[in-house]
C-alpha cells in the first residue's frame, strides 16, 4: 500500500537532503596528503559537517577553521569551528573572515590549502575591502534581499566589496596547492557564484556590480557607491598565474539531490518529472507558471500522465512589499496554493535543503487539495496573505510548516508536486 501524500512528500524531502549530506559526497574527493602542512579553511551552511566529514577520513596532520551559521554547528575535534550570522554578516563572521585570509598566507609550494565551501558562505566568510565596514556591508546585503535580486547578482556586487571573495582567497593562499570542495546551493553550480567564488577566478567586474544596484535602485549607502566607482584592484580573472595550483571540486549539486527524490517517487508508482534544478525568478511568479504545467497534467496527460510527481530546484527570489513572515519557498507554496484554487488530488512540499527558509524556524511548507478550504474556515485570508508576503503565518496556522532544524548541508530550494486525481 502506498504511502499517504504527504508522508511520500517528506520522504522524497529526506531522500533529497540525505544525498547532499557531506558524510556521503566528501570522502571520495579528498586528494593525497601533501608533503608539508595541510589546513582546513571554509565556510558555509554545511562547512562544519564538511570539516567532520574530513576529519574522519584524513591521514596526516590537520589544522585549520571553517565558519558556519549560527545552530549549524558540528563538533570536529582538529579543525575551529566559527559560528556566525546569515543572511546578513555580523561581527563574528568578519572576524573569522580574516583569521581564515591570515591562515593560508605564507604557505608553500609542498604546503595543502583545502578550502570546503557551502551555500551561505558569502555572508558568513564577511571581509570588507580596504575603505568599506562592516556595516556597510550588512547595509548592502539588506539592500540587495530585499530587491528581488538574484543569487548571482548579490554575490557580483558582494565579490567586489570583499578582500576575501572572487578568488582573493586563493591569491592569499599561493603558491599552496589549493583544493577546494563545493556544495552548490546556486542555479547552473557555477562554481564563482557559490559563496562569491572565494577561491576561483571572477568573470565579473566592477561595472557589473554597479550595473547590478542601478537596476534595483540601490543608491546607499554612498561609501559602497564611491568604492565601486573607483574600481581598484579588480578581481583576478582567467589565466592569473595565482591560481594556476587551484583545483575544484562540484561534490553535492541539486540535480544529483532532485535525481534522489525522483527514484522515492518513482518506488511508490508515481512517475517523476524532474522541471529543472535552476530555475529562478519571483517566487510567485514561478508558482503561477508550476499550476499552469499542474493544470496541463489533470486535463491533457501532459507532459506525463498522472499519477505523477513534478520535481524542480533552484533559487526564487522575493521582492518584499508587505510586512509578514516568510521565506522564498513559503511565498512559491502560497502562491501556488491560490493559483490552483484547490484543485483535487494535488499535493504538494517546498523547502529549502538547508532546514532554514529565509530567516524563519521552517524548512518549508506542505499544501493540500483543502489548504484554501481549512484556511478559509479559520478566517484566513490567502489572497490577503500572500499579498502581505505571509506564507509563513498561512501554513502555520494549518498545521502544515515543514520544521526539520539545520540539516547541516544546502543544495538549495527543493519543490515537489504530486498529481494523483
Amino acid at each position: 500500500m502506498a504511502a499517504p501524500p504527504v508522508e511520500l512528500l517528506k520522504a522524497m524531502f529526506d531522500a533529497a537532503i540525505a544525498r547532499a549530506m557531506p558524510a556521503r559526497c566528501v570522502p571520495r574527493y579528498l586528494p593525497s596528503p601533501p608533503k608539508g602542512r595541510t589546513i582546513v579553511v571554509g565556510a558555509g551552511k554545511a562547512a562544519a559537517t564538511m570539516a567532520q566529514a574530513v576529519e574522519a577520513h584524513w591521514n596526516g596532520p590537520l589544522e585549520g577553521l571553517v565558519i558556519t551559521r549560527y545552530g549549524h554547528h558540528a563538533p570536529c575535534e582538529r579543525i575551529e569551528v566559527i559560528e556566525a550570522a546569515h543572511p546578513v554578516p555580523d561581527l563574528a563572521g568578519r572576524q573569522a573572515a580574516e583569521r581564515v585570509l591570515n591562515r593560508v598566507k605564507g604557505q608553500t609550494a609542498d604546503d595543502l590549502v583545502l578550502c570546503l565551501i557551502s551555500g551561505g558562505g558569502s555572508s558568513l566568510m564577511t571581509l570588507p575591502a580596504e575603505g568599506l565596514t562592516l556595516e556597510d556591508k550588512q547595509a548592502i546585503n539588506r539592500a540587495l534581499l530585499k530587491s528581488g535580486a538574484n543569487i548571482s547578482e548579490m554575490n557580483c556586487v558582494r565579490k567586489h566589496l570583499s578582500a576575501i571573495k572572487g578568488g582573493r582567497l586563493a591569491v592569499a593562499a599561493h603558491p599552496a596547492q589549493l583544493v577546494t570542495l563545493l556544495i552548490s546551493d546556486v542555479p547552473g553550480d557555477d562554481a564563482a557564484v557559490i559563496a562569491s567564488g572565494p577561491t576561483v577566478f571572477d568573470p565579473t567586474t566592477f561595472d557589473d556590480a554597479l550595473a547590478i544596484l542601478a537596476k534595483y535602485g540601490i543608491t546607499e549607502p554612498r561609501s559602497v557607491l564611491a568604492h565601486l566607482q573607483a574600481k581598484r584592484d579588480e578581481t583576478p580573472k582567467a589565466g592569473d598565474s595565482r591560481l594556476a595550483h587551484c583545483q575544484t571540486h562540484l561534490i553535492a549539486a541539486p540535480q544529483q539531490s532532485l535525481a534522489a527524490a525522483a527514484e522515492v517517487a518513482r518506488a511508490a508508482g508515481y512517475s517523476p518529472l524532474i522541471l529543472g534544478d535552476s530555475i529562478e525568478g519571483e517566487a510567485r511568479e514561478v508558482a503561477m507558471v508550476h499550476a499552469g504545467i499542474v493544470r496541463q497534467v489533470l486535463r491533457h496527460g501532459q507532459p506525463v500522465p498522472q499519477p505523477c510527481v513534478l520535481l524542480s530546484g533552484g533559487e526564487t527570489t522575493v521582492t518584499v512589499r508587505g510586512k509578514g513572515h516568510g521565506g522564498r519557498n513559503a511565498e512559491f507554496l502560497l502562491a501556488l496554493t491560490v493559483a490552483l484554487g484547490g484543485e483535487r488530488g494535488v499535493h504538494a512540499l517546498a523547502g529549502d535543503t538547508d532546514g532554514v527558509d529565509g530567516t524563519e524556524d521552517n524548512a518549508g511548507a506542505l499544501m493540500t487539495p483543502d489548504s484554501l478550504s481549512r484556511a478559509a474556515a479559520l478566517g484566513v485570508n490567502a489572497k490577503a496573505m500572500l499579498a502581505n508576503n505571509d506564507g509563513y503565518s498561512f501554513f502555520s496556522a494549518l498545521g502544515d510548516l515543514v520544521k526539520t532544524g539545520p540539516t547541516l548541508t544546502n543544495v538549495n530550494d527543493f519543490r515537489a508536486i504530486m498529481i494523483d486525481a
